[in-house]
């Protein structure tokens, strides 16, 4: 995706632009170059923010620290995006329950942190030929979970193995989902 780019002071070519001044007042429909001109008096820039807008709206701001805001917002919206990944817990068909329980921890606390957790039940050999102790095993990892998950994606087989995504009633550590009303 490109950057946006703002034309500023001189590559600013239209006669008229809506200017908004540095304290964020709106001064109206302006000349360009009175605009320019108040840009000057002030020692900032003359930018302009919204270019498909008729006429197009400019501001008067210190073009320097704009680009670092813009910057700064662009870093902060990639790094909410990277924050909810795909956990994967691994188990097999004949799990012991602390194994088990372990994993279920393991979940929880992804849950709890806004991932989704993809449950992988791995078989081998003959375990094949008894898909349904794979399909209880995700039935209990969804019940042992179901306060704070719901189930995306029902237990399915994909070779030789069987999947389950769940994903997160809330967002955020520390986070509580809202408590259903009783009235």
């Amino acid at each position: 995706m490109a950057k946006p780019s703002f034309r500023i002071n001189r590559q600013i070519r239209v006669p008229e632009i809506r200017l908004i001044d540095s304290e964020g007042e709106q001064l109206g429909v302006l000349q360009t170059r009175d605009a320019m001109r108040m840009a000057d008096e002030a020692g900032l820039d003359l930018v302009e923010v919204a270019p498909h807008a008729r006429p197009p709206v400019c501001r008067i701001l210190d073009y320097g620290k704009f680009k670092y805001d813009q910057a700064k917002k662009e870093r902060g919206t990639h790094a909410k995006s990277a924050a909810s990944q795909l956990k994967e817990l691994r188990c097999r068909p004949a799990i012991g329950d602390h194994d088990l329980n372990y994993r279920l921890d393991q979940g929880r606390r992804f849950l709890d942190e806004g991932h989704k957790v993809l449950v992988v039940c791995v078989f081998r050999g003959r375990q094949r030929a008894r898909p349904e102790m794979g399909f209880e095993v995700m039935r209990r990892v969804a019940e042992a979970l179901e306060d704070i998950a719901k189930v995306e994606q029902k237990p399915r087989m994909t070779g030789n193995r069987m999947i389950q995504l769940l994903t997160p009633l809330h967002h955020g550590k520390g986070i509580t989902a809202p408590a259903e009303r009783t009235d």
